[in-house]
């Protein structure tokens, strides 16, 4: 019997029991490790109490996942598995996970830390949405015929690379899983996953509903381990023809090199980001200020696309700053508890995590900034959490420390600009280029800010309202290739080129 846990909530927000497994996922069943017995504790970050304890899998298991996954590759997925029937397996999935919401989202937040209905609302439902996006496309994927010449046929064909491997962050573990898993299912790749070794539980769920799903034994595979050790084998390991990988730039770079060094198999890399939002005096600032909060503070800051790097207009610097002010004050006093109605932020997903946003915010006061609001710990929410208030620096200049890094937390920084020259140089001004936000009423200005800033993927008087068919990735040091839409196809499939002589033409 593979061992499981089960975690009962009593909540305002969800009553029951959900059940997970804590062990690996390997060829369409639930295994030990072959040889290691590490375990790792799982923590509640609202209260850091222990959740429970997963097995951890190391290189040999890798091995074992791999194997799994180009059997099955060769046997029931890949080509021999038409397009239409994997779509179906998708929609499946999709049902269950939509069926399941309100569980899911609660191991979401118990492990994540966020609010229970944004869970729910947002991350459940976009991962129902991403998997029946895929599903559509499973059968869409084709080549093009070329004219060479009357004696020839040539055509191109879109084909599987096989198997793929796939590291997803922790800061959306159920949606990054499913961004991941659907194309590279779609495209006919079969696919061995690493969580997070902090958060697992929902992308352990996911696997349990793969199975219940029907997905042939081996299509999906997920063993957890640490990033040194499963990680790194799943970028080295010879059979696994591209990786996929969400997080640190640093982190980026060393998957490159271990990937490189195996069998120079392509990557996709999703970096990291200090993005800017870029507010004009004849922007609408009560919505500015609005959407400008939800991406700096959304998930505590914990977001790849946080618009944290905020340059505004000198005319209206200082109405903006007071009615960001009012909500990050606002938000500070929602936070708590992720089951909790009226919950709007919760903690960070550890006390390293904490440890070093905390850091950070100490380097911007001795680099001079000006703590405009929070800056310290969030006195009164739950025992033990790790909270930190929205925080606003002032008085920042481009080139500080905290403007120019990823902190990963519920920090902004604010600055003036002039006008839309030194608005573009200071958004550019970045190793960074994942994604910003324009605020304008001025159509023509905001379309050309928008073409001029370096960055993967631009919001106008908006902000991270991510689309399943919209591609997401970004420019610079934020990472290579595209995630999401039609684009993240291409990431997944390569291209073959047929030339077939044609007999008897000519004669």
């Amino acid at each position: 019997m593979a061992a499981t846990f089960t975690h009962s909530f009593d909540t305002p927000a969800f009553t029951g029991a959900v059940s997970f497994h804590t062990t690996l996922f390997i060829d369409g069943d639930w295994v030990e490790p072959m040889e290691t017995t590490a375990k790792n504790q799982i923590i509640n970050p609202t209260t850091q109490e222990v959740i429970a304890s997963i097995s951890m899998g190391d290189a040999m298991d890798v091995g074992r996942a791999v194997a799994a996954a180009r059997k099955a590759f060769e046997t029931t997925w890949g080509l021999h598995c038409p397009g239409a029937e994997r779509g179906r397996y998708l929609n499946k999935l999709a049902d269950i996970v939509e069926k399941q919401e309100k569980a899911l989202a609660a191991l979401e937040s118990l492990n994540v830390g966020k609010p229970y209905d944004t869970a729910r609302d947002m991350d459940v439902a976009m991962t129902v949405n991403v998997l029946r996006y895929y599903a559509g496309w499973a059968d869409k994927v084709q080549g093009k015929t070329m004219e060479t010449n009357e004696t020839q046929l040539a055509y191109t064909r879109h084909e599987p690379y096989g198997v793929v491997g796939q590291i997803i962050p922790w800061s959306y573990p159920l949606l990054m899983a499913a961004f991941k898993i659907a194309p590279a299912v779609a495209t006919g790749n079969t696919v061995v996953l690493k969580p997070h070794e902090m958060t697992p539980m929902t992308t352990l769920k996911l696997a349990e509903f793969i199975q219940s799903a029907g997905f042939p034994p081996g299509v999906v595979n997920i063993v957890n381990g640490y990033g040194n050790t499963v990680g790194d084998a799943i970028a080295r390991n010879p059979t696994i023809a591209k990786v996929a990988f969400t997080g640190t730039t640093e982190t980026g770079r060393s998957i490159m090199r271990a990937s490189s060094d195996s069998n120079l198999k392509p990557v996709t890399l999703e970096l990291g980001g200090r993005s800017p939002t870029v507010v004009f005096d004849d922007a609408d600032i009560d919505e500015a200020a609005e959407w400008a909060a939800r991406a700096c503070f959304q998930n505590a800051g914990q977001s790849c696309i946080a618009g944290s790097r905020i340059l505004v207009q000198r005319g209206v610097y200082d109405d903006f700053l007071a009615k960001l002010t009012e909500h990050a004050k606002a938000l500070e006093q929602a936070s708590g508890d992720p089951f909790l109605k009226e919950t709007q932020q919760g903690p960070l997903i550890s006390k390293r995590h904490y440890d070093r946003v905390m850091t950070y915010i100490e380097a911007g006061r001795r680099a001079g900034a000006t703590v405009h609001t929070g800056g310290e710990a969030r006195k009164g929410t739950a025992a033990g959490g790790t909270y930190v208030k929205p925080t606003i620096f002032t008085n920042v200049s481009p080139d500080m420390k905290i403007a120019q890094e990823e902190i990963f937390g519920p920090v902004a920084v604010v600055l003036r600009f002039k006008d839309e020259d030194e608005a573009v140089n200071a958004a550019n001004a970045t190793q960074y280029g994942l994604s910003a936000n324009v605020f304008s009423n001025n159509i023509g200005r905001s379309i050309r800010v928008a073409h001029r800033l370096e960055a993967g993927s631009v919001w106008v008087n908006a902000a991270q309202s991510v689309h399943a068919g919209v591609p997401f990735g970004g420019y610079k040091q934020s990472g290579i290739g595209r995630e999401m839409g039609e684009y993240a196809l291409n990431t997944y499939t390569q291209v073959k080129a047929l030339h077939v002589g044609i007999r008897g033409i000519g004669k």
